[in-house]
């Protein structure tokens, strides 16, 4: 039975009766290393069968049979399968018998007591088979492509020449007529470098075509090569050409397939370019993203350009609204300083701006030159730009809000540089870059002027401030048994706000909130504040009006904190026991509340001209034993927290 087909498997085929002779030869092929599928037969009709069916790449072939011999599945193959070679493998044979196996198409015979032969003969035969088949279909080939080649060339959409031994051309289709400008009749039997390949090719070509000619051979042979080629009217253009060698009559013929890659390569060309301009615009964002002044954007742009975007140079001018109108350079990178700075350009249409960069400014759009050396717009400064190699530039207007304030200049060192998808990604550029210009600028104004408000801001606040303690020191000079009173409050208050984590800004407010918070005191009879002695019930309600003439005064003043509010609540209490308007927990304001256990610590620990001070403990005590029922328990637990922990020490 036979095993499954693989793509590199022989089929071998084997007419023999003896099974053991076969498993013998399948053995040594296997030994061989031979990868094979082998089928064995016996009779005419299974061997006619196989042949039809199996389609082996080889027979083996046993000389005699009981009802078959090998001479005749010999003529057989010959007949109907001239190109499958048989090996007879057989027992002893006379000389005779084996010449005329080779004669009648046998392509080996091997002696059956000496089947060590049998893989090599196998192989070697097989080896020369597909040599043989090969050259067959070559010399096919060759045929058959002679008889279609005149067809074909004159249908080709490529240039197809023929060049004779000599250099002489022997074919030229219609392509080449059309592609080169000379008729067949123009070209048959001239020489192919004289003819299309510029004169400073003329020896090169000889040399190449002199080497061909002498062994069919060559660097160019079998390569596709891009040349320059020379039309009838004296234009070059790019060409690709193949070239391969034929041997007619003993004499190397050569055929080139030429084709016109002019449009390819201008595609090539503007792919570089846009390439360019892609890396260019890639890092222009960057040098956007991380520039922190006008200036070092635009001289940083400039870089780029000349870097990365492989130009020869970049400069920016800003359009000045001054007399002269004139276009001052502000950045400059590449290969030109000098040509730059001496330039002197202007925008003003009636004193030589008629350049690209002045027309540029006055209309808003692109201004390019594809050719410095003809265009009338650059001839005024032609001389010095072919001095730098310039052959074009483009200028690109810088606008804010669509107006223009200044240009963007690229030259660079071939024609026409500038174009289609270019033009557009250098016009980003630009914009971009314009964009910069106008946000640093209204960044650097924007930071200037937050400048000038905040130190406004600052005097403000010194002088506010100096206000504040010219006035506590008004209330203290006023009262002077309460001396120092509202500045002692004030160094306790700041204590326990930065202990509660307040921001700076809100600490300062209480700050100045409590070096003043007993203004209202200026409205109380002096012989009321300084009385010695326990208050009478109305001497008392004079005292408690203190918070609401501080506020009335503080009121109409607009300060950044709440000054005036905290001054009317910092003797209400949580439970709604203070005065002067009775307000309950959240709504006394968290300065009123600091304000008020500050108030009491200083107040009861300080002399009084009514009473000696009841000491530090005492007013501890006080505000601990009213901890969330008068006072704020978070105010009172910082206030415990910086004497016991922290030792803070009350002012003096």
């Amino acid at each position: 039975m036979d095993q499954a087909v693989t793509k590199n498997e022989l089929h071998i085929l084997m007419l023999e009766d003896t099974s053991s002779d076969a498993q013998l030869m399948e053995r040594e092929l296997r030994k061989a290393g031979i990868v094979f599928i082998a089928r064995r037969v016996n009779t005419r009709d299974a061997f006619v069968q196989a042949l039809e069916e199996f389609h082996p790449d080889i027979i083996l072939s046993d000389y005699k049979l009981p009802n078959f011999d090998g001479m005749t599945a010999l003529a057989m193959v010959r007949h109907d399968h001239p190109d499958v070679p048989v090996i007879m493998v057989t027992g002893a044979l006379p000389d005779v018998d084996a010449v005329e196996l080779i004669h009648a198409g046998a392509k080996d015979y091997v002696l059956k007591d000496r089947l060590s032969r049998l893989a090599t003969a196998v192989q070697h035969v097989l080896s020369v088979e597909d040599g043989i088949r090969a050259r067959k279909a070559a010399e096919k080939a060759l045929r058959e492509s002679f008889i279609r080649y005149t067809s074909v060339t004159d249908g080709a959409n490529d240039a197809i020449v023929c060049v004779r031994p000599d250099g002489t051309i022997h074919l030229w289709n219609k392509m080449a007529e059309q592609m080169f400008g000379y008729s067949e009749d123009e070209a048959i039997g001239k020489p192919l470098h004289q003819l299309i390949v510029p004169a400073r090719y003329h020896s090169q070509a000889s040399k190449g075509m002199e080497q061909f000619i002498l062994s069919g051979t060559g660097p160019i042979i079998g390569k596709t090569l891009e040349l320059v080629a020379l039309h009838r009217d004296a234009t070059e253009f790019p060409v690709e050409i193949s070239i391969s060698a034929m041997n007619l009559g003993g004499e190397w013929h050569a055929t080139g397939i030429i084709r016109d890659i002019t449009e390819r390569k201008k595609a090539e060309t503007e792919l570089l370019r846009l390439n360019r301009a892609y890396r260019m615009l890639s890092a222009g964002n960057r040098t956007l993203l991380r520039a922190n002044d006008v200036a070092e954007l635009m001289n940083n742009m400039c870089k780029v350009i000349t870097v990365s975007g492989g130009y020869l140079l970049a400069w920016i001018g800003l359009a000045r609204q001054d007399e002269n109108k004139n276009i001052e350079q502000v950045a400059i990178s590449g290969a030109g300083k000098n040509y730059v700075e001496a330039l002197k350009l202007t925008w003003d249409d009636r004193s030589g701006g008629h350049g690209p960069s002045g027309i540029a400014v006055r209309s808003g759009v692109t201004q390019i030159v594809q050719d410095i050396k003809n265009d009338s717009r650059f001839e005024y400064w032609r001389e010095a730009a072919e001095r730098y190699g310039y052959d074009s530039i483009i200028t690109l207007p810088l606008k804010e809000n669509g107006v223009v304030f200044g240009v963007l200049n690229i030259y660079a060192a071939e024609a026409s540089a500038f174009s289609g998808n270019e033009v557009i990604l250098l016009e980003e550029v630009a914009d971009d870059l314009a964009f910069g210009i106008v946000s640093l600028r209204i960044s650097s104004e924007r930071d200037q002027a937050v400048e000038e408000r905040q130190h406004h801001a600052e005097q403000l606040r010194a002088s506010m401030e100096d206000t504040l303690q010219a006035i506590s020191s008004t209330v203290e000079m006023r009262d002077p048994y309460t001396a120092g009173h509202q500045r002692r409050v004030a160094d306790i208050a700041v204590a326990i706000a930065r202990e509660l984590g307040l921001p700076e800004d809100q600490v300062q407010g209480i700050h100045l909130t409590s070096i003043v918070h007993d203004l209202g005191k200026i409205h109380i009879p002096a012989e009321v504040l300084s009385k010695p002695g326990r208050l009478s019930e109305i001497e008392f309600s004079f005292i408690k009006t203190h918070p609401q003439a501080g506020y009335d005064i503080l009121k109409e003043i607009k300060f950044p904190w709440p000054i005036a509010q905290a001054v009317l609540q910092h003797h209400e209490r949580l439970d709604g026991s203070g005065y002067p308007q009775g307000l309950k927990g959240d709504a006394i304001i968290l300065e009123a509340r600091i304000l008020a256990v500050a108030d009491v610590v200083e107040a009861m620990a300080s002399h009084r001209p009514y009473r000696p001070g009841l000491g530090l403990d005492a007013a501890l005590s006080e505000i601990t034993d009213k901890r969330g029922i008068h006072f704020d328990s978070a105010v009172v637990d910082a206030c415990l927290k910086i004497i016991h922990e922290q030792g803070y020490a009350l002012p003096t």
